[in-house]
């Protein structure tokens, strides 16, 4: 997890930390792997990379190639996908310069969860409110198994489960102690992205 120094600010890294077991990065130089370098490694280790909150700086710092905070580098860097959940000042969001960051990175390929109506915290009321925990979940879950049901497209798939048998002789065979286990929860991988299994 990635905290820029102003979302520190807000809640400490610590409780993060403990919520989700994971170090929480904040500075592009804080390298607790030596034999890796920390903004490239993480670059390279995601399926997925969201933004959330993302501000009106972030998303401008972004659509302009400006990496100076740690979660810009992994942006630049990053071939995963980029998605990002703004939330701000309805007037902010609605400024044209805002709107037309948000557009260039569309042209990107960045996606957007859309944030929502309703009472911000400065006060005003209007779009800005950062989308839903759930519905951001949601969002990528739909977006991943989408991705399995489009690489089994067109694909025919045999799972083998259990302990197997090859015979030497009509009286002795090499086996195996499998349970079956893996190959039950890949038919289920496989369920769960759309494949249809014989009951």
């Amino acid at each position: 997890m990635l905290m820029t120094e102003s979302a520190a600010r807000f809640v400490q890294p610590i409780t993060f930390q403990s919520l989700v077991r994971n170090p929480v990065l904040t500075d592009t130089f804080q390298e607790p792997d030596p034999s890796k370098i920390s903004h490239i490694h993480l670059a390279d280790e995601a399926d997925l990379f969201l933004i959330a909150p993302a501000t009106a700086n972030m998303i401008g710092k972004l659509a302009n190639g400006i990496a100076d905070n740690l979660i810009a580098t992994v942006s630049l860097a990053t071939k995963a996908p980029i998605w990002i959940a703004p939330a701000m000042n309805v007037n902010m969001y609605n400024h044209p310069a805002v709107q037309k960051n948000m557009k260039q990175l569309a042209g990107y390929g960045y996606r957007f969860i859309e944030p929502e109506e309703g009472y911000l915290a400065c006060g005003w009321t209007g779009k800005g409110r950062l989308a839903e925990p759930p519905h951001i979940l949601h969002e990528i879950e739909s977006y991943f198994a989408l991705a399995e049901k489009q690489d089994f497209a067109g694909k025919k798939v045999l799972v083998t489960a259990g302990a197997t048998r090859e015979a030497i002789d009509p009286v002795r065979f090499f086996t195996n102690h499998s349970s079956g286990k893996m190959g039950y929860a890949i038919a289920e991988a496989l369920r769960r992205a759309g494949r249809t299994l014989p009951s």
